[in-house]
């Protein structure tokens, strides 16, 4: 995200697309993702629309000559570094757009919109012509999906070679640059396949099972043209537009009875989430050490204590005590506060049993007793055990692979992700029980249930 120096005139992106009053595409989800990357969005409406995350019922243009007047008090005033162009709709519309802007000297990202997810048309079938012809000499990136690619050059895409492919034909129309959207291609990753000077570049990233998620091409054009508004390269401006939006997807937001809605802001919320993960964390551990007897639950290897955030990733998105936590004396103590990466072990733990239940974010290890498994079915806890002589050899050979295996084996049997997960160790390994909860207070609070019924 950029600084903003309030001092200094804000650069703007301008987005020219259709109004979606639901805020999941079109000119709000450009908006959201401008903000996101840090400039100020500026916005002209080509077209309102009756929509919601069911589907688009119907459209109302907006007269042409009323699309020119907003431009003309845009490019009049404010300092516009980049357009994105989303829904056009007429041969009248694209063609004052491509008058107004022709010789602005700013890049150009435009996102060929042609029918919505739903299956509603959003372009007359004459204005394909105007748009190729009027509009695409003019733009430095267009970012066509799957479907607008066969369209636009009647080539059909079901592998990455047709996509190249088109993507050479739809350069041949005068556009500098083409971004062939890989969200409707068949495979493991989602692969966008960029064409740019004669050559080819690719960004792939796993695919995520979430359904139909409304707004993710309107976000990734705004985001491209943001970046390039801030001087990136156009292979930088994907790369980053993409990442954006992955993030954007991953946390998509349910807001009605249909598809889910991207979340550009996303990113922005994790980074202001960090400092609560850690805040909560460490006031659970000074909790925790409060108790009398905790320092009788620190096992030979010692403890560790990790909250994570929501939708973790991988072990950077897990904040653990660096060096873990230890006995002085008969008090427990640590070297320093929690930091995000300081465990993999017990992070290891949260990661798998989020997998299953996004709500569980937290987890500790205590020492293994028989009395304190006791305690804890007094306690009316829910328990799970997995034995490390199950572990099928290739597991056992892979460095850090056995807690993700026993926590996922007892998960899948239960049917549920239970309050405590328990081995009685092997050759070598420690026996061990975790305490998973939805944060670091419940956390501690189970260890209070278990202690008092062990008292």
């Amino acid at each position: 995200m950029v600084w903003i120096n309030p001092e200094k005139k804000t650069a703007t992106v301008l987005t020219i697309a259709g109004l979606d009053p639901s805020g999941g595409a079109g000119i709000t989800a450009d908006l959201k993702t401008i903000a996101a990357i840090g400039l100020h969005g500026a916005c002209v409406i080509t077209a309102l629309t009756v929509q919601n995350t069911q589907g688009v019922y119907s459209i109302k243009l907006v007269d042409p000559e009323f699309i020119k007047e907003q431009i003309e008090s845009i490019i009049s005033d404010l300092m516009v570094k980049a357009i994105k162009i989303g829904v056009l709709y007429s041969s009248q519309n694209i063609q004052v757009i491509s008058e107004e802007i022709k010789n602005l000297g700013v890049p150009i990202v435009l996102d060929p919109v042609l029918v919505s997810t739903t299956g509603q048309k959003l372009i007359e079938k004459d204005a394909i012509s105007t748009l190729i012809n009027d509009l695409f000499p003019l733009t430095t990136l267009i970012t066509p999906n799957k479907n607008e690619a066969e369209r636009l050059t009647n080539i059909r895409i079901n592998s990455i070679d047709e996509a190249r492919k088109a993507a050479r034909e739809l350069a041949n129309y005068g556009t500098r640059a083409v971004l062939i959207k890989g969200g409707h291609i068949e495979g493991t990753f989602s692969t966008d396949i960029l064409y740019y000077k004669e050559d080819y570049y690719y960004f792939k990233l796993p695919r995520i099972k979430s359904g139909e998620i409304h707004g993710t091409g309107c976000s990734l054009s705004a985001a491209i043209a943001s970046f390039l508004a801030l001087d990136y390269s156009i292979i930088d401006s994907v790369s980053s537009a993409k990442k954006l939006v992955y993030d954007g997807i991953r946390n998509a937001l349910n807001v009605g009875g249909g598809s889910k809605v991207i979340n550009p802001l996303s990113s922005l919320y994790r980074e202001s989430e960090r400092f609560n993960v850690l805040s909560d964390l460490w006031n659970a551990f000074r909790e925790l050490k409060s108790i009398n007897t905790i320092s009788k639950l620190i096992p030979e290897t010692r403890m560790n204590f990790v909250y994570s955030l929501p939708n973790p990733v991988d072990f950077n998105d897990v904040a653990g005590f660096p060096g873990r936590i230890t006995m002085d004396g008969e008090e427990i103590s640590v070297i320093s506060r929690p930091w995000f990466g300081a465990s993999k072990h017990v992070a290891n733990i949260v990661l798998t049993a989020n997998s299953f239940n996004p709500d569980i974010r937290s987890a500790i290890n205590i020492k293994f007793s028989r009395e304190l498994i006791k305690a804890a079915e007094k306690a009316g806890l829910k328990i799970g055990k997995f034995s490390r002589k199950d572990e099928p050899k290739e597991i056992k050979e892979k460095e850090g692979m056995t807690l993700s295996w026993g926590v996922k084996h007892v998960i899948e049997q239960l049917g549920f992700v239970p309050d405590i997960i328990y081995d009685e160790g092997d050759i070598g390994k420690e026996p061990m029980i975790r305490i998973l909860a939805r944060n670091p207070r419940e956390v501690v609070n189970k260890i209070r249930l278990i202690l008092e019924k062990l008292e």
